[in-house]
């Protein structure tokens, strides 16, 4: 274990007064670097198993003085030679290292000078011998109290995943597999970890392998079952003749060794594997996303992408912070004066309990951990410095109890997981944070502070949290907060058991078949919280606050479990910036039993930006400062407006559709044909101009068909192709295979609205079709509609109700006719003159339209390339639609959804609204 540094500095001092009166012939360059490791802990044994010999330019063989691969390389000269030259010396033995061997530091010495060079820094220190008692701490990397700094992207974490997946890879192919493979490998990677932050003595891992192993591997399992064992056992219970290599491995006890496995097999790949895994440093792995990348690895679709498989600690805070952690930060502020109040807070502190009922590895179970220990960390101090009034300088030389300042253990955070994996490595990350968490109090106070053997565990469950009763891993009574981010998987993504657990959580809920597995966690968490304090905060798909999910989910949670939103971030881009990653657009709830009146909502500009936060007097399920209210879908629309329907569906096996080439050579071979091919139309079709055409075969002439063998060779295809779908509906529309499956056709002409479209565009891209135009399911069709109507749909009051109550697929707008449309709430009474504004400059856009005839809708709406004039068409027309609902302008979307919820108010609940006029008045 790392000596405290009150023990370092009397060593430095006394390594000093030894060498300081050595002369050039009686001193040995050996000894003083064996001298000089030794203020640091680090004994002769050790020492002798750094690297001295390396390969040089043109195969030659040179001498380093020591390597201590992947950490410091030092050169030592005679008294008083150049160390400008020993610098430079020590930088050409570079090329003939391994990547994984170049070290992060450079020492250079003569017995009397001193010059270490931090090489990822890019800094140099120079000192004299007698000064290294003040110069101690930058040789923090060597006593083991080095502080690491994370980066989501460092490749360090990437390499770790995939070294560890390869050995899984090499163990599961001999047939070591299942539960023992998992805790077999979680014990080598806390083996890692261990090796280079000072859990075990540094290096001794890498160095019991290499100096006790056969080079063939054929030993390797053996040695590792011995080790696993010895790390189980108890210091005063080993045997009295213990191999030296062995009995300076320590206690760790937590269970993690407990379990006896079968052996393992290794040869000497898997040997030189595990090796490179010692290579790495494990101090600069994050225990918040190494978990994650590990998990990945067991997947080797996954693997493919391992930068992706985490949430960033970014992501992760914005779920906590407003959950509990300004709330505590606020309370430290607002006690940290009087000394007995922050005693106070610091014991509640210890108190508080945590549930992650989905945790994966652990991820916001560990920052969660990690922020509540750096707050300790401020109570401390805080009680040292400024009430105990103990000055930081000599903090180090006040002998400080830490063991008995430190209150928050892992045991006061839980977690369910249904994978054993995630589950075993999660245990192991947290007591990798808490282990970081105790250098950084060492550092701080002076005094060497672990928890070995492990006594203290997090609570991890190794079940499926929506079959279990969360109360008897603890009672809702003892449990704080419960956090996380449940999986998502929309309902054509769930497999057989998540549709079970959904079925099983939803019982009686009509129309539960739409929402995403998500929502389990929010009925099981509200079912848990009831008549309690007891805060919640998920990470979600934005799909529940938007569109159909909206009333299925926010109705129960509201009326059935009296839930209250209390903060919610709205929709934003959840990932970190790894290549390939999906993007996964989100929002965050916090929610309570009880109601209150600090409610905040974080609101982007756009998925990409930085939340702008916002009190507010109310959050409803769409994320907006609004009384509660549910859009429930419905048939019709609730204004007095053409009704809107999807087009056909052929179902035909595409042999019904035709492309630009095909329709003309079939219109070459038989022109009688042109009265049966009409042109197609569906999402895409209608935003590219993308030209594709049908056969629209409804009351054609049988006889007329017979002679077109191409159209009947096509007709028997889509017939065979219906036959041999799974659903009977499918396979009786085979007798009639000449025409769609589903014709839904407005018979006139119509105005086309895509399914589905883009949310960078400001507005829906939307166009008038004659009744020739065949629409399919991907588009929705208004019939007889006019000017008018189009005026209001692609205006900026429409897109800022779209962009509220639509349903998403990923991010893009999935419009839909009976939550958006028939829900929408058109001006009220407008006037004659308010109507015709609105249709001319409907009609002005349009012309402005026909002006860039080769652009794509795709084309004139992009908000790069919109030309000018369809710009101020939209913003006159803008201002036209927004004076048919009010004469004052709307300062920002915000007012203008907040108008629009009150408008559908008033048209759905007409008599709620009367009672409100009767009381104003």
């Amino acid at each position: 274990m790392p000596l405290s540094w009150n023990e370092i500095k009397s060593r430095a001092v006394r390594f000093s007064k030894e060498w300081e009166n050595e002369t050039d012939e009686s001193a040995e360059s050996q000894t003083f670097l064996n001298d000089f490791f030794y203020v640091f802990g680090i004994t002769r044994r050790r020492v002798a198993s750094f690297e001295k010999r390396v390969h040089i330019e043109s195969g030659r063989e040179g001498y380093i003085d020591l390597l201590w691969k992947g950490i410091i390389l030092i050169e030592h000269k005679t008294r008083g030679k150049n160390l400008d030259k020993a610098h430079q010396q020590a930088i050409d033995y570079f090329p003939g290292l391994k990547e994984e061997e170049l070290p992060k530091y450079i020492l250079v010495s003569d017995f009397a000078r001193f010059r270490l060079y931090n090489l990822e820094e890019n800094t140099q220190h120079d000192f004299v011998l007698k000064d290294l008692v003040k110069n101690v701490k930058l040789f923090s990397f060597i006593a083991g109290y080095q502080i690491s700094t994370f980066k989501d992207e460092d490749p360090v974490n990437i390499k770790a995943a995939e070294k560890i997946g390869r050995l899984h890879d090499k163990l599961k192919a001999i047939g070591y597999e299942g539960h023992f493979l998992e805790i077999y490998l979680v014990r080598i990677v806390f083996c890692l970890f261990a090796d280079d932050t000072n859990i075990f003595n540094k290096g001794i891992f890498e160095e019991y392998i290499k100096r006790n192993t056969k080079e063939d591997g054929s030993d390797l399992a053996h040695h590792l079952s011995t080790l696993f064992f010895i790390l189980n056992q108890h210091e005063n219970y080993r045997l009295t003749n213990l191999d030296e290599s062995l009995a300076e491995f320590p206690y760790v006890n937590g269970k993690l060794f407990a379990e006896n496995l079968p052996p393992a097999s290794f040869d000497s790949e898997m040997r030189t594997l595990l090796l490179d895994c010692c290579m790495l440093n494990w101090s600069k792995i994050s225990p918040a996303i190494f978990g994650s990348m590990f998990q990945a690895v067991m997947n080797p679709e996954e693997r493919r992408n391992l930068g992706a498989h985490y949430t960033s600690e970014k992501n992760i805070l914005k779920v906590i912070k407003p959950l509990f952690l300004d709330e505590l930060h606020n309370e430290f502020e607002s006690v940290k004066n009087n000394r007995n109040k922050l005693a106070e807070f610091h014991k509640k502190l210890a108190t508080l309990k945590f549930l992650d009922p989905a945790c994966g590895c652990g991820n916001f179970l560990v920052i969660t951990y990690r922020e509540l220990r750096l707050l300790e960390l401020e109570i401390i101090r805080t009680l040292l410095f400024k009430h105990y009034k103990i000055k930081k300088e000599v903090a180090a030389d006040a002998k400080i109890n830490i063991n008995q300042m430190v209150k928050i253990e892992v045991d006061q955070f839980y977690g369910i997981e249904i994978e054993e994996w995630p589950a075993r490595i999660s245990e192991v990350a947290m007591w990798l944070i808490d282990h970081q968490m105790n250098i950084i109090i060492s550092e701080e106070f002076g005094e060497y502070f672990v928890r070995l053997p492990l006594k203290k565990t997090a609570n991890i469950i190794n079940d499926n949290a929506l079959r279990i009763d969360w109360q008897s891993i603890i009672p809702k009574e003892r449990l704080s907060y419960i956090l996380g981010n449940p999986p998502f998987s929309g309902k054509h993504l769930q497999d057989g058991e998540q549709k079970k657990d959904m079925d099983n959580i939803f019982i009686g809920v009509k129309g539960s078949g739409v929402l995403d597995y998500v929502t389990c966690w929010y009925i099981k968490a509200s079912h848990y919280i009831q008549n309690t304090n007891l805060k919640v905060a998920f990470v979600s798909t934005n799909s529940i606050s938007q569109g159909e999910q909206v009333g299925v989910l926010w109705n129960e949670l509201f009326n059935n479990y009296k839930i209250k939103i209390h903060f919610a971030h709205r929709t934003f881009k959840w990932s970190n910036e790894a290549r390939g990653k999906a993007a996964v657009h989100v929002v965050i709830i916090g929610f309570a039993y009880y109601d209150t009146t600090e409610k905040y909502l974080f609101e982007y500009d756009d998925v990409k930006a930085e939340p702008h936060l916002r009190k507010v007097s109310n959050i409803n399920p769409y994320l907006i400062d609004y009384k509660d209210i549910l859009i429930q879908s419905r048939r019709q629309p609730i204004c007095n407006v053409p009704v809107i329907l999807f087009g056909s569906k052929p179902t035909d096996g595409g042999n019904l559709i035709l492309s630009e080439e095909e329709k003309n050579q079939l219109l070459l071979e038989y022109p009688d044909v042109k009265k049966y091919i009409h042109k197609y139309l569906g999402s895409d079709d209608l935003i590219n101009n993308v030209k594709r055409w049908c056969l629209w075969l409804v009351d054609a002439d049988p006889s007329e068909l017979n002679k077109i063998p191409p159209i009947i060779e096509r007709i028997e295809k889509v017939r065979k192709s219906r036959l041999e779908s799974k659903k009977l509906a499918t396979r009786k529309k085979a007798n009639t295979p000449a025409i769609f499956a589903e014709i839904r056709h407005p018979g006139s002409n119509f105005l086309a609205i895509p399914l589905v479209s883009s949310e960078n565009r400001k507005y829906i891209p939307i166009a008038f079709y004659s009744k020739d135009v065949i629409g399919n399911q991907n588009l929705l069709m208004i019939g007889k509609a006019d000017n008018f109507h189009f005026g209001i749909l692609t205006s900026e009051m429409h897109m800022s109700w779209v962009k509220y109550t639509c349903g998403r697929m990923k991010s893009d707008f999935s419009y839909s006719n009976t939550i958006v449309y028939n829900n929408f709430p058109w001006p009220k009474n407008p006037t004659e003159k308010q109507i015709k504004t609105v249709e001319e400059k409907a009609q002005k856009v349009l012309d402005v339209r026909k002006e860039f005839p080769e652009s794509s809708l795709a084309d004139l709406y992009d908000p790069l390339t919109m030309p000018l004039a369809l710009v101020k068409a939209h913003q006159e027309l803008d201002k036209a639609v927004d004076l048919c609902y009010r004469p004052q302008p709307f300062p920002n979307e915000t007012k203008r959804i907040e108008f629009l919820f009150e408008l559908y108010e008033k048209y759905t609940n007409p008599l709620l609204s009367e009672t409100k006029k009767k009381k104003r008045k």
